[in-house]
Order: structure tokens, then sequence, then C-alpha cells
């Protein structure tokens, strides 16, 4: 076989995996080609989608707050606003923005918002289920905490009784950080019975040997 009738053959085979299909639960999804040949490497990003070349930078997770709600409408800028300052006030906490949402956070996060185009969501992680009108959607995120997800759609909604769940779900997360501790210090192995006569029998014949010079 010849380069040629090589090139030829790798020309080809390109061209059936660039018209190739993946049927997936009955939907035909066409797949491209990203590297022709082995030549172009690269990786599509988990969060994206979107392919990125070898050695070519790329962060689509990382933002900022302003770039988050820099598009907010007037209504939603002032809820916002009023949001920030309500959390701010509840004490020392790190608030950054992470891909989509906007993090208030202790020693972990006990509150975020998403952004939306007519409303912000808010996610307020409790110790308990809340019954209310204000709640959309609840969800168990582990063991001690239920996701409660709230829309908000202008600055006279952030009062009580929603005010109080961030002071509620702010106060839970401190709680359950020193609770952590707590476990990890009780949790310190202590010395078997064994062990302990084995050290004490190696005291008793040090003692006998010094007392013997």
């Amino acid at each position: 076989m010849t380069l040629s009738d090589i090139e030829e053959w790798v020309i080809e085979r390109n061209r059936l995996l660039m018209t190739s299909v993946i049927s997936v639960s009955s939907t035909a999804v066409w797949i491209p080609l990203h590297h022709y040949n082995g030549t172009m490497a690269g990786r599509e990003c988990y969060h994206c989608k979107q392919w990125v070349e070898e050695g070519e930078e790329h962060d689509c997770w990382t933002t900022t707050e302003t770039a988050l709600t820099q598009d907010l409408s007037g209504d939603l800028q002032d809820a916002w606003e009023r949001l920030r300052e309500t959390a701010v006030s509840l004490g020392d906490q790190r608030i950054y923005a992470s891909h989509k949402s906007v993090m208030f956070s202790r020693k972990s996060c006990y509150f975020f918002v998403r952004p939306k185009r007519n409303f912000l969501e808010v996610c307020v992680f409790l110790g308990r289920t809340l019954k209310a009108p204000q709640v959309r959607r609840v969800d168990r995120a582990s063991k001690h905490k239920i996701v409660h997800v709230i829309q908000i759609r202008h600055r006279d909604e952030v009062e009580a009784p929603i005010t109080g769940w961030l002071r509620e779900a702010y106060e839970l997360s401190d709680m359950l950080a020193s609770n952590a501790d707590t476990i990890r210090a009780n949790s310190t192995p202590k010395p078997r019975p064994k062990q302990r006569k084995a050290k004490a029998a190696r005291k008793g014949v040090a003692a006998w040997k010094s007392k013997r010079r």
C-alpha cells in the first residue's frame, strides 16, 4: 500500500466518521469529528460542553458577582441589593460567585442565589422542612440539610419570614460545623487496655533496671 493509498483511506475514514450517527433513546444525535486523524487534541468541557483545543485557556466555571447580576432588571437589582445587605448583616461569611450562582458561606454554604431573567432563585439550607407559600420546592441536600427554593421578584419580598429563614440557615451552618468539629475530636482513638498494660509493663521494667544500677 503506497502513501497515497493510505492518505485516501484516512480521508474516506474521516468522512464516514463525520456522518456517523449514534442512537440514544431513539433520538439521533450527530457526532462531530473534533480531531481529524488524531492531530488535533483537546477535550469537551464538562460544564458547558464546549470543545476546547489543547493549550487553549477555558474557564466557564469561574465568574464574578457583577457578571451574574449586571443584566438584571431594575426591580431585580433592587431585590438583589436588599437580599445581599440582609445576608451581610447576619455576620462573618464569605460571598463569592461560582458558575451561575452567588454563594453565601460560613464554613459551608448556607444559601445561594441564581439570578434568572424574571426572578431571583434563592436556595436556603435549613434543618427542617418549611410549609409556606413562598417555598416553590424542597429537596434533601444531606443528612442534616434540606434546601428550600424560593423565587423573589421585588425588594419588598425580602422581609419576614424570608429574612428569618436566612438567619436560621446562617445559625444552622455554624452549629453543624461546631458539631462536626466535636465529632472529629471525640473520634480520636483512645489507647486500648492491652496497650495501656504493655506501656505500664515497659515503665516497670525500666524502673527496675534503673534501681539495679
